[in-house]
């Protein structure tokens, strides 16, 4: 059986009234996350580490964040597109383990939920996804509060 890896890396700055979006779903806070698209950083770390064990770049090459086609789109159908290159290549995903790293909300009430989701959008079980979160003890931009930043590992297989 073939396997492959594959890792992500995002971060996105948060705004004071903006929606926040985290694993696919909507968290009620004063600041969420902005960017091009709805700023979902867990699941572009998913895209670009489907995308890296797949061999096909990355997220900003599928999806530039200078296209208007992208602008403000909901990340889940990014992730759906992800999954179809990889499906093209002939893989399935294996596992997916991720981390989030947020001072405020606390995340882990909402990691069910966002499990939930994410499994629906991928066809997976929800045990094959961990998510995590940690604070960074109030150090560096994440710990003052001014910015979002998650990682990602998967594990996909020839089908």
């Amino acid at each position: 059986m073939k396997i492959r890896v594959g890792f992500g890396y995002d971060v996105h700055k948060l705004e004071q009234d903006a929606e926040f979006w985290l694993g696919g779903i909507k968290i009620e806070h004063s600041a969420g996350a902005v960017g091009h698209s709805d700023a979902d950083v867990l699941i572009h770390v998913i895209c670009d580490a489907l995308l890296g064990a797949a061999n096909l770049r990355d997220i900003g090459f599928h999806f530039s964040d200078t296209d208007p086609a992208f602008k403000g789109i909901d990340s889940k159908i990014l992730l759906e597109r992800v999954l179809g290159l990889v499906k093209d290549k002939g893989y399935e995903i294996g596992n997916i383990d991720s981390t989030i790293c947020l001072q405020q909300p606390k995340v882990n009430p909402y990691i069910p939920q966002m499990k939930a989701c994410l499994s629906q959008v991928m066809g997976i079980e929800e045990d094959d996804i961990s998510i995590k979160a940690t604070t960074t003890e109030r150090l560096g931009f994440v710990g003052k509060e001014e910015g979002v930043a998650a990682y990602a590992t998967v594990l996909i297989q020839k089908v």
